[in-house]
């Protein structure tokens, strides 16, 4: 199997349309045509379910779409490490997951962005699991997630400022001009809570309750994208206090839960991974821990 043809693959994915994918790629569309009916009988499989003026992706099309595209990225970023590799250049990729430590990684990418300028970085925002599978796959360089998360594959710092559980409520909550409120008391609302599976079981365990007994409404990734439910009173978010969607919003408050449940941060990145000259004098930056406060960590 070429790169070619899974750069013509997702081409014709993205396009939706073989003619126009044809035109773009400088080939003739019988070409492309014979190019994708030999990629499946290679793949012993139909990618396609080819309409008049349109084409759509079987289920197996699909789970082909994310390798390829895999595939594709992973190749085209060992080319610019190669071509770059006589300067400190290049990019490095960083998977990040919504918390308060995220203030602490800006610094460290502004000031290795300061010394290293033809450095650029690409962040993945996304839950910690998925932010750990690209690390595996090599997608993503420096994974920054929260705590519990199996760290056995990975070298890591974690990093000592402390996320705290809480409820995130609108402004007419009835608990809204609280300092506090217990589990109990929350576990009487609808809820909107993590999607990431250990961290639920986690807060289930604190609540003293199964899904049964609770009222979920709702159930999310990234914060950000609940924010809005809970200004017009759709429930109230399980959260933490580092999330950076809440400072943005005025008709939202957060009321820290009892008794308290707590969690940390932590960049990690693979173990005996060959990285870039530009993702390990990150890495080396960060264990160092050179221009850092000294209770960033």
């Amino acid at each position: 199997m070429e790169l070619r043809v899974l750069k013509y693959f997702l081409t014709a994915v993205n396009e939706n349309n073989i003619t126009r994918a044809a035109d773009i790629l400088h080939i003739t569309q019988p070409t492309l045509s014979r190019q994708l009916m030999e990629l499946e009988r290679e793949l012993g499989t139909t990618l396609f379910i080819r309409g008049k003026r349109s084409l759509d992706l079987t289920d197996d099309g699909i789970i082909f779409k994310q390798r390829a595209e895999e595939i594709v990225e992973l190749t085209e970023r060992a080319e610019r490490e190669f071509l770059e590799k006589d300067r400190i250049s290049g990019v490095i990729v960083i998977g990040a997951s919504e918390a308060k430590g995220s203030l602490i990684l800006a610094k460290m990418m502004k000031q290795f962005a300061d010394r290293y300028p033809l450095v650029q970085f690409d962040l993945y925002n996304e839950m910690a699991d998925n932010v750990k599978d690209r690390v595996d796959k090599g997608l993503v360089d420096i994974g920054f997630v929260l705590e519990p998360i199996d760290k056995t594959k990975y070298d890591f710092m974690r990093i000592s400022q402390k996320e705290t559980w809480g409820l995130l409520v609108n402004t007419k909550h009835p608990f809204a001009q609280r300092k506090t409120m217990t589990v109990q008391e929350a576990a009487k609302y609808q809820l909107i809570m993590p999607k990431r599976e250990n961290v639920r079981n986690e807060i289930l365990n604190w609540f003293g309750r199964d899904e049964n007994h609770l009222h979920i409404i709702a159930n999310y990734t990234l914060l950000s994208n609940v924010v809005l439910l809970v200004e017009e009173g759709m429930g109230c978010a399980v959260c933490l206090d580092g999330a950076l969607a809440i400072g943005s919003r005025p008709g939202l408050r957060f009321v820290p839960l009892l008794p308290e449940h707590t969690t940390r941060s932590v960049l990690l990145w693979k173990k005996n991974r060959m990285f870039s000259p530009a993702a390990s004098l990150f890495i080396q930056m960060i264990k160092q821990g050179e221009w850092m406060d000294e209770n960033c960590f």
